[in-house]
């Protein structure tokens, strides 16, 4: 019989780097994708800047504008809600405190911050007649559009 001798394609040797080589190669890692770390770092910060901004949607349905913004953590008494003939303002305050008590734990976080968004309203509105209700975290606004508003919608043809 003949013995066929094998042979790595790949070999790797474990590599020990001193403590000065692992800092630079993390400051390269920064330097080549500075946002990267971010995420993972910072957890606690992005998760608090995304509540921050609500996601808003706004659409027609039937003869009313509806407005719609997810405010999860946020209180009723903590959201303002503002309404011009051409715009829409929708804001708040989040304030979150958790305490927690262990026999050997003691933990207090705090975290507060606010938000404002404002839009142009894509219909003729009646002010007067609007009407807002938070649920389950969702702020839903609905405002009747007028009756010039709802004259001017025109079904197109397709060719």
């Amino acid at each position: 019989m003949t013995r066929k001798e094998t042979k790595d394609v790949v070999r790797s040797e474990p590599s020990i780097l001193s403590p000065f080589e692992e800092i630079e190669r993390f400051f390269d890692e920064i330097m080549r994708r500075p946002f990267s770390l971010f995420g993972s770092i910072m957890p606690r910060l992005r998760a608090e800047t995304e509540v921050i901004s609500p996601a808003v949607d706004i659409y027609e349905e039937g003869d009313d504008l509806v407005v719609k913004a997810e405010l999860p953590g946020i209180n009723k008494e903590d959201i303002e809600v503002k309404v011009t003939d051409d715009y829409i303002t929708i804001s708040g305050e989040k304030k979150k405190e958790e305490k927690v008590e262990k026999k050997d734990y003691y933990r207090y976080e705090r975290s507060y911050g606010s938000f404002s968004r404002t839009f142009r309203l894509p219909v003729d509105v009646q002010t007067e007649k609007a009407k807002a209700k938070f649920e389950n975290g969702v702020l839903e606004i609905r405002i009747p559009k007028t009756e010039e508003a709802k004259k001017k919608e025109k079904k197109l043809q397709i060719e």
